[in-house]
């Protein structure tokens, strides 16, 4: 069932032009914005199976006339993968995205809000799903566990915060292993060396991986490498 969601949300990502990696990244950009959907598939070849999961999920939280929270929605990826359930259910999505620029090109229902994930009042929209697709890595260490818990705090009973991100290795060999599973995956998505080396340049110091202890009471739903997907239910 994951295949054939990935791949529906494949067919619906529109053709973007190739992204050349900027020296410092930023999602505040009219070229990264255009390029974002063909290079994350790029960089992350497991990106629309992750995308799958996130749809699963919320066929199994939302219910008829639900709230859903995107938060670092960029051009509407979790949107586009949920639309049959929020269409099915009369549910509501709300996108949150510090970028204008990638408003502009936002292709997904809901409605667009372009603000800080940290300024965002959560509880005032009572969501019965918040998703930080890829997202959170992205904000700062310091305000990342507060946010995580406003969010927690904000759902209705039954609800649940779906987080999939990249996390610090694992110690020893074994974080070298998922390392390199990383590597070979973006390689084999024909992501060249060179590209490889720039992104990893370009997100140093701004993309921080989390760790477990940032996401307290939540529960690990799916991992490849060093990128893992996590769930937390508030009690019903």
């Amino acid at each position: 069932m994951l295949n054939r969601i990935a791949k529906t949300q494949e067919n619906q990502v529109p053709r973007t032009p190739k992204l050349a990696v900027p020296a410092e990244w930023t999602f505040k950009s009219k070229a990264v914005a255009a390029a974002f959907d063909s290079h994350v598939r790029e960089q992350l070849p497991w990106y629309d199976i992750a995308t799958g999961i996130v749809s699963h999920l919320a066929r199994s939280y939302v219910p008829r006339g639900g709230v859903v929270v995107d938060v670092g929605a960029s051009t509407g990826n979790v949107g586009r993968a949920i639309a049959p359930t929020l269409e099915a259910r009369d549910a509501s999505l709300i996108a949150i995205d510090a970028s204008a620029e990638m408003a502009t090109v936002y292709a997904a229902p809901g409605q667009f809000v372009v603000i800080d994930a940290a300024d965002f009042d959560f509880a005032a929209k009572k969501p019965d799903l918040i998703v930080c697709f890829l997202a959170l890595m992205f904000v700062p260490v310091a305000v990342r566990r507060p946010l995580v818990e406003r969010m927690k705090a904000a759902l209705v009973p039954g609800g649940a915060v779906v987080v999939f991100d990249k996390t610090v290795p694992s110690p020893g060999y074994l974080g070298t292993v998922a390392f390199r599973l990383t590597l070979a995956a973006k390689y084999e998505a024909g992501a060249r060396a060179e590209e490889v080396i720039a992104k990893e340049l370009s997100i140093a110091g701004l993309q921080r991986p989390m760790t477990l202890d940032e996401l307290p009471g939540f529960v690990e739903v799916f991992r490849f490498g060093d990128f893992a997907g996590f769930v937390y239910e508030r009690a019903a």
